[in-house]
């Protein structure tokens, strides 16, 4: 399965690989096959070491954190000397061992030509509580999420039609119609499967049937989370606080006013009470925040209210999971409330990808766009409509206050520029870059 993070990994790779590269991301979305892939076809000698498996590696790591030593260590583990001018190394859930983190700092500082990779289902939790120094600025970081759809269109092997895309995307001309309308039926295809690697991999197996497809993948993935939740969090009243935000989020993002309410998690419920287990969720990588701005100005991150958020899942695919949503309702695009939470949680997840927060706005005069994202051309609102109705009181409002160079809207209907509004596909999401 080819994953658009095979770039990333080749980009650390041609850059000298001097600083250990460490790959943030949740559970299940494929960080381990990818690296494990990209070692295989890159260097002549790799060798990978999971952490939380193999206890007598963090025993290695307890005695020293001097790299040198660390080697002669895994030398005699493995019975071999490593030729480090060859040797890629890849140490796996890390998480579980502090003094590893630690020890990036040395292989980085090492005159000798390492090259480490290392990754973690839950490091970004972590990271936020580790107790010894990080290596600030020896380690290269780089996050990995669930495929998004244009990996859905290379999994599925529509790669003609995803070039075709990002063509008509660059000239914003229309693709032809029955090109959009078999792109939309594959956008609503990835809406239930969602793009977790195991939930596609099967759908793929199953020759792109969406009857014969195993939805308790999803189910079990959403369970092996909740677990974690449980596993990974000392207090557990922590825990029970963490799957309640978990669970919640259909809820929030169902309601008029989708800004995340700690009143739906428990009656008079106060920030303070439930920030730790929202940034224990977010740092796993878990769900995806997008912060309120009222006031538009760069960088947005300064201007952006921390207190007024929504929150969406890492995964469409377990959003519909979650809900309980039938598939049929969604392929048929038939027409319901929820249709408009399911797709804004797609085009969340496809933003992250590309921009390094997720921003939307609101005014004292009730208007709302659902993104703001900032790229070359300035600040750039993007409306979010799950059918082709084109009405856009909201935008409307915002381009009058802000007066945008452009506006995006994104919808079913296919490519067009017109009164200063790009009409993008939902499908075409993935191709709003920075």
């Amino acid at each position: 399965m080819k994953r658009l993070f095979e770039d990333t990994l080749m980009k650390w790779k041609n850059n000298g690989m001097k600083k250990p590269l460490m790959v943030i991301g949740a559970r299940q979305t494929g960080k381990t096959y990818t690296i494990e892939k990209f070692i295989f076809e890159n260097f002549e000698e790799h060798l990978s070491f999971n952490i939380e498996k193999e206890e007598r590696i963090r025993d290695i790591f307890e005695k020293s954190i001097d790299a040198e030593v660390i080697i002669k260590e895994l030398e005699l583990y493995i019975g071999k000397n490593i030729d480090l001018d060859k040797t890629v190394i890849f140490f796996d859930e890390i998480q579980e061992s502090e003094r590893l983190i630690t020890s990036l700092k040395y292989f980085c500082e090492s005159k000798l030509p390492f090259k480490i990779i290392c990754a973690g289902s839950l490091l970004g939790v972590k990271l936020k509580r580790l107790k010894s120094s990080f290596p600030v600025g020896k380690v290269t970081i780089e996050y990995m999420y669930p495929l998004n759809f244009e990996e859905f269109l290379l999994a599925t092997g529509k790669e003609m039609l995803r070039d075709k895309i990002k063509e008509c995307y660059k000239t914003m001309t229309p693709l032809p119609d029955f090109a959009h309308e078999d792109a939309l039926k594959l956008y609503r295809l990835y809406l239930c499967v969602g793009g977790m690697p195991e939930a596609v991999d099967n759908f793929v197996n199953n020759g792109l049937d969406i009857f014969k497809f195993d939805f308790k993948i999803l189910s079990n993935i959403r369970e092996s989370y909740v677990a974690d939740m449980k596993k990974y969090v000392d207090n557990k009243s922590e825990s029970v606080k963490i799957e309640k935000v978990y669970y919640s989020i259909p809820e929030q993002l169902a309601k008029e006013n989708k800004n995340f309410q700690y009143s739906i998690l428990e009656k008079n419920a106060r920030g303070r009470k439930y920030r730790n287990p929202i940034e224990w969720l977010m740092a796993s990588k878990l769900v995806l925040i997008a912060n309120n701005v009222k006031r538009v100005e760069i960088p947005l991150k300064v201007f952006a209210d921390e207190n007024s958020f929504k929150l969406y899942l890492s995964d469409v695919g377990l959003l519909l999971n979650l809900s309980e949503i039938k598939y049929n309702e969604v392929l048929m695009d038939e027409d319901f409330i929820f249709k408009g939470v399911i797709t804004e949680n797609y085009v969340a997840q496809e933003l992250i990808r590309q921009f390094p927060s997720l921003y939307y706005w609101t005014s004292d005069r009730d208007a709302e766009v659902d993104f703001l994202i900032h790229t070359n051309d300035g600040i750039i609102p993007i409306e979010v409509k799950s059918g082709i109705n084109n009405k856009s009181k909201s935008l409307n409002v915002y381009i009058e206050y802000n007066k945008p160079k452009y506006a995006i809207r994104l919808s079913t209907r296919n490519f067009g520029f017109e009164n200063n509004i790009k009409s993008i596909p939902l499908y075409a999401t993935f191709c709003i870059k920075d």
